[in-house]
């Protein structure tokens, strides 16, 4: 990666910081890969052999300073700024206590409470050791969505891409499912999976983790793995649950994850009909108030739209069964670094 594009990319930060009244800048630590997200932000290499604390400063305005040790000061070399190196912890507690004086609010990974855990990638003691220099710490939650959760055209190109063609193998799968059954050939929830995987990876796409492919009481369980051994056959009269996730092989290239459920009988019995109605109630609910929210010219937080969703699900009964939250934020992972829908598991106040 080019000088060029590390210096644009903390100018841009420098930019969002403008946005951020109270605050007076963004530090970045890491410890042996604690934040992956600094990585990311920053555009670094997550590969490189790093086994000593770093801290990187960056102001609203002015020039950034590293803070590295000096068995590893080459670590940041890709970021523009001034380089200050430690070797003992005093010194890096001085140099610190120094790099920030002045400062009353700076923003670093941290969630109050732990509220929102995927963000929380401080210690406590680092934070006590900042905030024992007079600094109040804020989270960067909403900073790091700005560089996390904005897609380029070029990504939601590859996202389109990706939800597409997952449409078009689902579409493949109920029908191998079909001409299994209508050939009275044997087939189970394992050979399913593998049937559906052997789908992605011939389109040239590639996925963190095998697809689940989930018959009846299974279906209920979120993070069902049929083992080859221990899976259960599919067979007539059954509700059949898929779910799968995958992107481009493209660097940079977004997920698409998509979950369907079809039935292999003749006719699909009033109890699903009724359950799946419910469900598409809660997704067009929440659809509909993040549509009208965005009508007015503002963002919902993620818990908002939770509410919604979850709020259908209650009225209909099956609120006790909904142990997952909503939705999930989506990027080059496939669980992103975004706003979740989410007020169950988390209380996620991200927009």
């Amino acid at each position: 990666m080019s000088p060029t594009t590390h210096h644009a990319r903390i100018r841009a930060i420098q930019t969002a910081l403008l946005d951020q009244e109270t605050v007076e800048g963004w530090l970045f630590y890491d410890f042996r890969g604690s934040d992956p997200l600094a990585y990311r932000v920053l555009l670094l290499d997550a590969s490189q052999h790093v086994t000593r604390r770093w801290y990187y400063w960056i102001p609203r305005t002015g020039e950034p300073v590293k803070l590295l040790h000096q068995i590893e000061p080459h670590v940041l070399d890709d970021l523009p700024g001034s380089s200050r190196l430690y070797v003992s912890w005093e010194q890096q507690r001085t140099a610190l206590d120094s790099l920030l004086r002045g400062r009353r609010r700076i923003a670093m990974q941290y969630s109050p409470l732990n509220a929102v855990p995927y963000l929380s990638r401080v210690d406590a003691g680092t934070i006590e050791l900042v905030r024992s220099f007079g600094v109040d710490v804020v989270t960067s939650a909403d900073l790091v969505q700005r560089f996390e959760a904005v897609w380029t055209e070029e990504q939601l190109d590859s996202h389109r891409y990706a939800v597409t063609t997952l449409r078009r193998i689902v579409d493949e799968a109920f029908t191998h499912v079909a001409s299994c059954l209508t050939h009275q050939r044997p087939l189970t929830e394992y050979s399913l999976q593998q049937f559906i995987l052997s789908r992605i990876h011939a389109t040239g796409m590639t996925t963190s983790s095998a697809p689940i492919a989930a018959i009846d009481a299974h279906s209920a369980d979120p993070h069902y793995s049929p083992g080859e051994s221990t899976s259960s056959p599919i067979t007539r009269d059954s509700l059949v649950l898929i779910d799968l996730w995958a992107k481009r092989t493209t660097p940079g290239s977004v997920y698409g994850d998509i979950t369907w459920t079809g039935y292999t009988g003749q006719q699909v019995p009033p109890k699903h009909r009724l359950v799946f109605e419910h469900v598409r109630q809660g997704r067009d609910g929440a659809l509909s108030f993040i549509q009208a929210q965005l009508a007015t010219g503002r963002f919902p937080f993620g818990w908002e739209v939770d509410d919604v969703c979850r709020g259908k699900i209650r009225e209909a009964g099956y609120g006790e069964f909904f142990i997952h939250r909503t939705g999930h934020s989506i990027g080059e992972e496939v669980h992103g670094n975004g706003a979740n829908i989410d007020n169950l598991e988390t209380h996620d106040g991200r927009q």
